[in-house]
């Protein structure tokens, strides 16, 4: 089954890092978030992956092209040119980049890739999001419901603590306690070729229209993932990813 990583935004709110690279390569520890979204498809055999490119899409492409050197010990004979590599990391990865514009939607994207896709179903997740979710059992909870789309609910922790106040009083207080209301779309989604027919052109916001048409049609289903999951929309985010990653990653795969 294939993956598609949406990874072409502009990565605004992380400016400061985003102004030479994608979103999508902001390092946290070592590594690139994308490689850290890509270990955990890998984690459970899902190794084909379809990068949708964007803003400054060509990083992304020096990444992989160079990946084997980047990431390997090696010689090089600058007579002939032969290069011998040493402890070179082995994947079993096959990653295809496709150029899907530079202002192009999600959906859009989406749409981009259909040539690439044929008729089956396949993955799809942003960017900018890890968590440890079991990929498997999340493929088996779309083909047992046999929908259109399926997609990862959430409840991520809330940014503030909690307050439960009589009158004036505070009877208790919650540090950013997980909230109990509020699932929202944590990406990781399984999707059927049909959801290519909810998607008019580049400018379709895939989290508009089509996900709305295919819940009015009870087409879309949601996986409730009680662990651990986290995006990096913001420094802070970032910081806080830095901070699990040194502590020992719960995403790591």
């Amino acid at each position: 089954m294939k993956s598609i990583i949406l990874s072409g935004g502009l990565g605004t709110r992380l400016g400061e890092y985003t102004e030479l690279i994608p979103k999508p390569m902001v390092h946290i520890g070592t590594r690139p978030i994308l490689w850290h979204i890509m270990k955990i498809y890998s984690k459970y055999g899902y190794n084909d992956f379809f990068l949708a490119l964007g803003y400054k899409g060509e990083v992304i492409k020096d990444y992989f092209l160079n990946y084997r050197t980047l990431n390997s010990d090696f010689s090089i004979n600058l007579n002939s040119g032969n290069i011998n590599s040493f402890k070179s990391e082995k994947l079993k990865w096959k990653v295809t980049m496709v150029d899907t514009g530079l202002n192009t939607m999600t959906g859009g994207r989406l749409k981009r890739m259909k040539q690439y896709l044929g008729n089956k179903t396949f993955l799809l997740t942003y960017g900018d999001g890890v968590s440890d979710i079991n990929i498997k059992k999340l493929v088996s909870f779309h083909k047992k419901n046999k929908k259109m789309i399926t997609m990862t609910a959430v409840r991520p922790p809330a940014r503030f603590g909690e307050l439960e106040l009589d009158g004036p009083n505070v009877r208790r207080f919650v540090e950013k306690p997980q909230l109990y209301q509020g699932w929202i779309n944590g990406g990781f989604l399984v999707c059927e070729p049909e959801i290519f027919e909810l998607i008019e052109d580049d400018q379709t916001l895939l989290e508009r229209e089509p996900l709305e048409k295919a819940a009015k049609a009870g087409e879309l289903m949601a996986y409730r993932h009680e662990g651990f999951w986290q995006c990096m929309d913001t420094k802070r985010d970032h910081d806080l990813l830095q901070e699990l990653w040194a502590k020992g990653a719960p995403w790591d795969a």
